[in-house]
């Protein structure tokens, strides 16, 4: 699927993990390979790899090994940078909440990414992992990672595209993911992340699109197959 007016394409492969070519330029976010069915065979290149946190679903060491190549850079929290295997690691940077950095011409900031009410023992703290924002020519995408609606994802500005996460009980339920996109507005929205645990159950993405767009049909919300149910 593309974004033909920003030269976008965008490739959900599984879960959290997808990948956007963006002008030429390939970046991934969070790729695994779950169940080893070598599923990266045949995409494009990585110019950057994004990784959110070191959960076992946004952080596989082994497709990284065998995607990492001489060009690809990984941006990363510090507790994935800890995490990963030395032959890979001269081409990490660190990017911490709130911060930002630039390569090929495209802007990227990491956003925080948390639970509520924020208790030690939560799955998420404050400031270990990071959501992203990717900007170029001005045009926005947002990928959430595993958080909550926090106000930091409730106050973001101009998002053209997003990525929201929605399983319970690590990140939001369909109506406090709603609440958060009704409250940022980005133009199009894409639930993700969306298998429950342990039950292995869905959340309920149409509920998500039903309340966001009784309140704001402007919002384009895509349901898009992250599992290959069918």
């Amino acid at each position: 699927m593309s974004n033909n007016e920003n030269k976008i394409i965008i490739d959900p492969i599984f879960h959290a993990s997808l990948i956007l070519e963006w002008n030429g330029v390939v970046i991934y976010a969070d790729p695994i390979d779950e169940d080893k069915k070598n599923i990266y065979a045949g995409k494009p290149a990585p110019d950057i790899i994004l990784i959110t946190d070191i959960h076992h679903d946004h952080l596989d060491i082994e497709v990284l090994k065998k995607i990492t190549l001489e060009k690809t850079i990984l941006i990363v929290p510090k507790v994935v940078a800890d995490q990963i295997s030395p032959e890979i690691s001269s081409k990490i940077y660190i990017l911490n909440n709130d911060e930002t950095m630039e390569h090929m011409g495209f802007k990227i900031e990491a956003i925080p990414m948390y639970n509520l009410p924020g208790p030690s023992e939560s799955y998420h703290i404050k400031g270990r992992g990071n959501g992203y924002v990717i900007e170029q020519g001005g045009t926005r995408v947002y990928i959430s990672g595993d958080t909550a609606g926090i106000p930091e994802m409730r106050n973001l500005k101009n998002i053209d595209t997003a990525f929201v996460a929605m399983n319970l009980p690590y990140t939001m339920d369909p109506q406090e993911a709603a609440s958060a996109v009704l409250d940022f507005k980005p133009k199009t929205v894409y639930p993700y992340h969306y298998r429950q645990h342990p039950t292995n159950d869905f959340s309920d993405v149409a509920k998500f699109k039903e309340k966001v767009n009784s309140q704001n049909p402007e919002i384009k919300v895509v349901q898009v197959d992250w599992y290959h149910k069918n």
